[in-house]
């Protein structure tokens, strides 16, 4: 059975840094496109960045390019979302997500998800 465990979140400071850690278990999931989503309290789960499963390409939501970075090491079975200049409105849950058939850059039809890591930026 395919488990995702995230961990890394927090309590950080407008224009902090923090670095979330997705790691897979029960299977290898090199082969697997991952992704990170989001959901804020009362508004709908939305896509945050997406990663091949080599890595080569990445896809971002136009609210966290340039300030977001998605990478993944196979070789620990591990994706990771490194995300600086944090914002207020950055403040969610953070899931990630993988899929053996397409990029997740929705949260419609993804086969796996972990049980999330929470978020919070302060002003």
């Amino acid at each position: 059975q395919v488990q995702l465990v995230e961990s890394g979140g927090g309590l950080v400071q407008a224009g902090g840094s923090l670095r979330l850690t997705c790691a897979a278990s029960g299977r290898t999931l090199s082969s697997y496109a991952k992704g990170w989503f989001r959901q804020a309290p009362g508004k709908e789960r939305e896509f945050v960045a997406a990663i091949n499963w080599i890595g080569l390409n990445t896809y971002y939501a136009d609210s966290v390019k340039g300030r977001f970075t998605i990478s993944r090491d196979n070789a620990k079975n591990t994706v990771y979302l490194q995300m600086t200049s944090l914002k207020p409105e950055d403040t969610a849950v953070y899931y990630c997500a993988a899929d053996p058939s397409f990029v997740p850059r929705t949260p419609t039809g993804v086969d796996y998800w972990g049980k999330g890591t929470l978020v919070t930026v302060s002003s």
